[in-house]
């Protein structure tokens, strides 16, 4: 569908400017353009040929973090997220996909075994500060236009992927729950191998059996990026794997991946053989959050009397409604205190590759969530998301401040 045949939707935007208050793009930049019913205006602009589609139209299109708190602050609740994915996509095929997005969707997420490559060399290159020279030399902007400073984000990524040291396949577990199947996402595979450890070994705890899934990226980046054909494209290469797993459910410890294998069924018409597997699929799948809430009673005696807090991913949040959840599991920790954090479900900043291409705004939202977790004086920060995990324990870095980041079921 078009962004000329949800005309009706965007001309729902009143001008109220409630959208204001929410968006954080707009909290750090002040400019019209960066909030929804600037970028609503821009599309009805578009789609009554008052402008035309053009290379000056990246930066409205894409300086968006799609976190959805418009939406939520929105009377009549008009997805912005969804319009400006759409855009997106129309901006791709009238101006045309930059090919480091045709190498990364095209070439390397569909293939776990190249990405393992890339990632082994993305590895070598960081740890030895052979990075620090390619951007003295002006190499990295290929990559992004802020690249050479978002580099900064990670601080060392691990030499092996996750899926390396634990091979897929099937696992015996020691509990009487369901069979489950377990969806790696990218972060937990290229970068996240303390979030997985721990998923893996709660999941063995309480489920029969896991079965280590081998898939390949879920398609939110290239959704995200607009490339909506390369987003279905990853998405049935996965559908059979998921399929044939035969699992009473499908976990991810990435909230990211969840929302979007949660919307499977949405990239497939109904007249298309693949969309009863999508559906069978999108019903079965969980985020972590939700099973351990209903499996597990926690249980750290290592958190006497620290303070932990949480942060909402944008897709966990307002992408899936996941809210209490993750705070049922923290405050029932013993010997814990759980504190509520400030604008808890605001985005970090982090918006999967945001920083790569707009890493001062990406920085301001993320220096306005430091400042809101120095007033819960914590000890410890939460959250389900892999990306926003990276993007915290930055700001963190970058504040001076000495609280570790952790998934929740590091925690647990």
């Amino acid at each position: 569908m078009s962004i000329t045949e949800r005309y009706d939707e965007i001309a729902h935007c009143n001008r109220c400017g409630f959208c204001q208050t929410a968006c954080p793009i707009f909290r750090s930049t002040g400019h019209e353009a960066g909030v929804a019913r600037g970028r609503l205006a821009l599309l009805r602009a578009l789609i009554e040929k008052r402008i035309a589609w053009s290379p000056e139209l990246e930066e409205p299109l894409y300086d968006c973090l799609l976190c959805g708190a418009c939406t939520s602050n929105c009377f009549p609740a008009i997805p912005t997220s969804e319009l400006v994915i759409q855009a997106r996509s129309e901006y791709l095929e009238k101006v045309g996909r930059k090919s480091i997005h045709r190498l990364l969707f095209d070439q390397l997420l569909p293939y776990p075994r190249r990405l393992h490559l890339a990632a082994r060399a993305a590895a070598l290159g960081k740890n030895s500060g052979a990075s620090e020279l390619a951007r003295a030399l002006g190499l990295l902007r290929i990559f992004g236009r802020d690249f050479a400073r978002a580099e900064a984000i990670v601080d060392r990524l691990p030499a092996q992927p996750f899926r390396a040291n634990v091979k897929p396949g099937m696992f015996a577990g020691q509990g009487g729950g369901p069979q489950v199947a377990y969806f790696v996402g990218c972060g937990v595979d290229v970068v996240g191998h303390a979030a997985g450890r721990a998923t893996l070994a709660l999941l063995r705890r309480f489920s029969r059996s896991v079965r280590v899934l081998d898939t390949n990226c879920c398609g939110l980046p290239a959704w995200s990026y607009g490339d909506l054909p390369a987003a279905r494209r990853l998405a049935a290469k996965n559908l059979p794997l998921l399929d044939a797993a035969a699992a009473d459910l499908i976990l991810t410890d990435c909230s990211s991946c969840t929302a979007f294998i949660k919307k499977y069924p949405r990239l497939f018409p109904e007249s298309d053989p693949q969309h009863p597997t999508a559906q069978r699929i999108a019903a079965k799948v969980r985020d972590i959050s939700e099973w351990l809430a209903a499996e597990v009673i926690p249980g750290s005696p290592g958190l006497q009397g620290k303070r932990v807090t949480f942060h909402d991913p944008c897709h966990a949040s307002r992408g899936q409604g996941i809210v209490k959840q993750p705070r049922e599991l923290l405050r029932g920790m013993p010997g814990a205190e759980f504190v509520e954090l400030p604008e808890a479900d605001w985005c970090c900043g982090g918006a999967g590759s945001y920083a790569l291409s707009h890493y001062d705004l990406a920085m301001q939202v993320l220096d306005r969530k430091m400042e809101n977790l120095k007033k819960t004086g914590a000890d410890i920060l939460v959250t389900t998301c892999p990306a926003c995990i990276l993007q915290l324990a930055y700001g963190v870095r970058r504040h001076g401040m000495k609280v570790p980041v952790k998934h929740l079921t590091e925690l647990l």
